[in-house]
């Protein structure tokens, strides 16, 4: 559970992790820096949690991964949106940022209300207002991403169950 910080529509890349700051690829060291030119209250203001909820055309602009690596690194768990852009959203499920379309739920949010995302259920509650909003669910195969921790983070776990399936067979491949 955490508190929602509430944004409009078309937030686009530049201002999630402005242009400056993309000399790293460290979640780290981008996460501090993320919306800052939005919202100079949140690098500050947010606790790991903490839940954006946007508008339509989330995450539009250029198609640079730094946008959802900073939101991760922000320590926020997901973002929820009337709809996202495209480019954006593979980005965030292949670094295993889950993104989730609700327009009932971005309607229904307010900045500051504290909310709970149950993805398994395909729910949002928010324990504010005691609503609760439906979200998209993810294809499965997203779904394997994201609990993989990522495109990477499943490749690679991928790879490794091959290879000590092919330790198996004399360690050819």
């Amino acid at each position: 559970m955490g508190r929602a910080w509430k944004y409009g529509d078309n937030v686009d890349t530049d201002v999630i992790i402005p242009a400056r700051y993309l000399v790293t690829g460290d979640p780290n060291q981008l996460g501090p820096h993320c919306l800052e030119n939005l919202d100079p209250a949140f690098p500050t203001g947010h606790k790991p949690g903490d839940i954006i909820v946007g508008g339509r055309n989330f995450g539009c602009g250029s198609s640079r991964e730094h946008a959802p690596l900073a939101i991760k690194g922000a320590g926020v768990p997901c973002v929820i949106a009337v709809s996202f852009a495209r480019i954006f959203f593979r980005n965030a499920i292949n670094i295993g940022l889950p993104v989730y379309e609700s327009p009932e739920a971005a309607a229904g949010i307010s900045m500051g209300d504290e909310i709970e995302v149950e993805a398994g259920k395909g729910m949002v509650l928010n324990r504010t207002r005691g609503e609760q909003y439906a979200i998209r669910p993810l294809p499965p195969f997203m779904q394997e991403l994201l609990d993989a921790g990522g495109l990477m983070a499943r490749l690679t776990q991928e790879l490794a169950r091959e290879h000590v399936g092919n330790m198996g067979n004399g360690g050819t491949t």
